[in-house]
């Protein structure tokens, strides 16, 4: 089943947008969610977006009225094709949704930027009634597809295997290994293709070493915990870089095919 925003379930939840409830954005910015404290997307962008297109920033509500999960998405034009989508997805879509509004393109398709559940409900299933919230909530406003940059739930327990080789590993009835990944195509997903560079988050040692709590004293190759591939530490030159890759996965909502 999907939820839409303003639908009350069965379960005492309920899906709101952000548009229709402007007073909850601050609940729906300092909500705990398991993300790591390091990553750290654009302030300026994620701020527009929220202003911009607050009905796709969906908000799960519980009986008590607190915020226990949201789904955060933009729109943009996209082709259809899954060779345009961005390798540097969840900083390029944004920047893309962003360029796409101010031209007053047609926006195809809604990114998933984000689903992320409050850490005391992840036993919940929260996280496919919020993904079928979201899908739902696409179909509703007429979209073609639902998109998102993945974040695999388990890669951070294989940091140095390359995401294509994790990618590819498949149970016994033929479904992904990863927990996230799998949810999605469960509920219809297409799994597309890797997203090399996702994200991309840079800092002098001594920022990092605020969002570690790490001594980050050795060059080279750094795990973090959380991270899905190793830190690049730099001493001489006092930076580090974290560079995070995701997986394209697509919801078609109509029958329209490239």
């Amino acid at each position: 089943m999907s939820a839409s925003p303003s639908t009350s379930t069965s379960t005492g939840l309920r899906v709101i947008s952000l548009a229709e409830r402007p007073d909850l954005e601050d609940a729906l910015i300092r909500m705990e969610s398991s993300w790591p404290a390091y990553i750290r997307p654009d302030p300026l962008l994620v701020d527009w977006a929220l202003a911009r297109h607050a009905e796709h920033q969906l908000v799960v509500l519980d009986e008590e009225e607190r915020v226990v999960a949201r789904a955060a998405s933009v729109p943009f034009a996209w082709d259809g094709d899954p060779g345009s989508l961005p390798d540097t997805g969840w900083d390029e879509t944004l920047r893309q949704c962003l360029t796409d509004t101010s031209a007053g393109r047609e926006l195809t398709a809604l990114c998933a930027l984000e689903i992320a559940i409050v850490p005391g409900r992840l036993a919940q299933n929260l996280s496919v009634y919020t993904l079928r919230a979201l899908i739902g909530h696409a179909r509703e406003k007429g979209f073609r597809d639902l998109v998102g940059p993945v974040r695999p739930s388990r890669k951070d327990q294989h940091p140095h295997q390359p995401l294509a080789e994790y990618l590819a590993l498949r149970r016994p009835d033929g479904l992904p290994e990863d927990p996230w990944l799998r949810v999605h195509v469960r509920v219809g997903g297409e799994v597309l293709k890797v997203c090399p560079a996702s994200m991309t988050i840079s800092g002098s040692l001594a920022q990092w070493r605020e969002w570690t709590g790490l001594p980050l004293d050795t060059d080279g190759a750094v795990e973090l915990p959380g991270a899905l591939t190793p830190l690049t530490v730099n001493t001489a030159h006092d930076y580090a870089v974290y560079v995070e890759p995701n997986v394209w996965v697509r919801h078609r909502l109509t029958d329209h095919r490239p």
